[in-house]
């Protein structure tokens, strides 16, 4: 089971937050060259990332790459420079289509293929944060077979669309539902927006508990300080990880015995209940390996 509950972004011309990153228990490292770094940073944040790629290597978090959109000229630079050993995926900004991701894709496969890197290695992880993007949706995360998520960016999208973001973020429902259902089809994993407010834990709280309601598998975060928080509100709890056993052995023994469903404290256990059951203590599972290597 692959964690992707939290991917925290770090400036890639900020070589001291990078350097604090290792501590920082975080499913995914992003080293971004895209919108924390300012233009006139874009060469130096280049160098600092292919530099700093190799000593964060084996630290319990996957190292990404966020590299600059397609239409700014800068993508295949950032690419030719920090594709190597080390580095897990690439963030791909503002596609508007599938076909923006291939292409993306064919830049790493033919860099993999010169750099000696298993083909394939290299996953994708495309934001959905316009307008068209957002029409997409289904197009963009199926589009190729290195795609393991995909992001919602909301700061971009009400940008593009022309909404009025609120702290409740009820003008968000539609599109957070639409790139779950998405990704859900394309059978990968719906990231949530970054929450903007890192000193308001009360409602990191709040809008993380309702991604995970809504299906998402995890939320990008701009703060070491909303790893804990978003860890443990997408971490199984003790009576989900207690029932999620039950149902499994009840489920397991009435297969055994040639039915397809089963009864468990007077509810019945059929094959979805079973299986959300098994992805709970897969993840479960998989969080527990991952600590033990942070």
């Amino acid at each position: 089971m692959e964690l992707l509950r939290t991917i925290l972004s770090v400036p890639g011309n900020r070589e001291n937050m990078i350097e604090k990153s290792k501590q920082v228990p975080a499913d995914i490292i992003v080293l971004d060259l895209e919108d924390s770094v300012p233009q006139e940073e874009k060469v130096h944040a280049r160098a600092i990332v292919k530099d700093w790629i190799p000593r964060l290597t084996g630290n319990g978090s996957r190292i990404y790459v966020r590299i600059n959109s397609l239409d700014g000229g800068l993508a295949q630079e950032d690419l030719g420079a920090t594709i190597m050993k080390g580095v897990d995926g690439i963030s791909q900004p503002k596609p508007s289509s599938g076909q923006d991701v291939r292409k993306v894709a064919e830049f790493l496969t033919r860099l993999e293929k010169e750099r000696g890197l298993p083909d394939g290695q290299i996953k994708i992880l495309p934001w959905i944060e316009t307008s068209l993007g957002l029409i997409n949706a289904y197009e963009i995360a199926s589009s190729s077979p290195r795609i393991n998520g995909v992001i919602f960016g909301a700061n971009d999208l009400v940008l593009d669309i022309g909404m009025t973001r609120s702290d409740e973020g009820h003008e968000l429902l539609y599109p957070r539902t639409k790139i779950v259902i998405a990704a859900r089809a394309a059978g990968v994993a719906a990231i949530d927006t970054p929450y903007n407010n890192f000193k308001d834990e009360r409602g990191l709280i709040r809008e993380t508990t309702l991604a995970r309601n809504l299906g998402f598998r995890g939320k990008f975060v701009i703060h070491p300080g909303q790893v804990d928080i978003v860890n443990r509100i997408f971490r199984p709890t003790e009576e989900e990880v207690a029932l999620s056993k039950k149902v499994v052995a009840a489920f397991e023994e009435a297969r055994a015995k040639g039915f397809a469903s089963a009864s468990l404290d007077g509810k019945m256990i059929d094959i979805p209940i079973a299986q959300r059951a098994m992805v709970i203590l897969l993840t479960n599972e998989a969080i527990a390996q991952k600590e033990k290597r942070h």
